[in-house]
């Protein structure tokens, strides 16, 4: 399927745009091919720029409550500084690098309920609009498959997912947001663990994986949440028991508790017990153990997905107009 969506009249007369991406999805780090269109108005235009933007759908945490709002993190200008003859034809292809702490929309083609868009801004002769958006859909690095696919064979079932408005301490992280993936405890640890939060900071060299457990008080321990870190190399990946390297990483959590804020660099370290397989995350969310699917109802067609993302930021496109002057 081409994601692809009129951005409508610039004006009476205007040019007119179609923004075209690939079929599938893309990964962090990579590379989003597509083609802006166009097509002349009633008379010449000058196009000044053609811009990419990367927007997502952001929580952030105040005194209140919580509220949402659209976050650009990344502009491309692809293309610009030509003049669009009157009913003219032309296409603007483009090739860029997706950042590669983006976000993770969907797993094993399952929709995990992060809202990620490609919206086009042209500018006309000084006049621009922001246009509507087209929805970006991102798979796992191996890395991050590989650690998720280790949990829900360890029997940690999926919860939901969402973007948060921040920074992690004592990381490298260069996004003003981080991902948080919930998951419900495996039974072993249902009696200690309330829920598991991952986080994923992926750079050029590797992944940094942030484990977060909300602890279960008990007669002789305090609850609370506990932090562990680990670095994977993307050339790292194959050829390891991920199932026994993140049970241990629990069990520590679980157990002892891990060192605020440590990171450490993953190392062959070994001595951590066999565990039989389960069905891995894949199975778990074709499946709908968790319920509901990360926010998303099960049975909700990807198409009706598809026009909440541009309900949101159609109406987040009014609010930044009306701040622009």
């Amino acid at each position: 399927m081409v994601f692809k969506k009129l951005l409508g009249s610039l004006g009476v007369g205007g040019p007119t745009v179609d923004t075209v991406l690939p079929p599938g999805a893309v990964v962090p780090g990579g590379r989003l091919s597509g083609e802006v269109r166009l097509k002349g108005g009633n008379a010449d235009s000058t196009i000044e720029h053609i811009t990419l933007e990367l927007v997502a759908r952001v929580e952030a945490e105040h005194e209140d409550g919580e509220a949402e709002g659209a976050v650009v993190f990344e502009r491309f200008t692809v293309g610009g500084g030509f003049v669009l003859a009157e009913g003219e034809e032309r296409g603007v292809p483009f090739d860029v690098t997706l950042p590669w702490e983006t976000p993770v929309t969907e797993l094993y083609g399952q929709d995990l309920g992060i809202v990620l868009g490609v919206r086009t801004e042209l500018s006309v002769a000084g006049a621009r609009d922001k246009g509507d958006l087209d929805r970006l859909t991102v798979g796992p690095l191996p890395a991050q498959e590989a650690v998720l696919e280790a949990l829900g064979q360890l029997g940690f079932g999926f919860r939901s997912a969402d973007l948060e408005l921040g920074h992690i301490g004592g990381s490298g992280q260069q996004l003003p947001f981080y991902q948080e993936i919930e998951l419900s405890p495996a039974p072993r640890y249902a009696d200690r663990i309330n829920e598991i939060e991952v986080t994923f900071l992926a750079g050029p060299a590797g992944l940094e994986v942030v484990l977060e457990a909300d602890k279960r008080g008990g007669h002789f321990s305090a609850g609370g949440d506990t932090l562990s870190r680990f670095t994977i190399g993307h050339h790292e990946v194959q050829g390891h028991d991920w199932v026994s390297e993140v049970d241990g990483r629990i069990r520590s959590l679980a157990e002892a508790g891990a060192s605020h804020g440590a990171t450490e660099t993953y190392g062959h370290d070994g001595g951590h017990p066999q565990h039989h397989s389960g069905p891995g995350m894949g199975t778990v969310l074709a499946a709908g153990a968790a319920g509901v699917a990360v926010g998303v109802v099960g049975g909700m067609v990807a198409a009706e997905v598809i026009d909440e993302v541009g309900d949101f930021f159609e109406g987040d496109e009014e609010d930044e107009g009306s701040d622009e002057g």
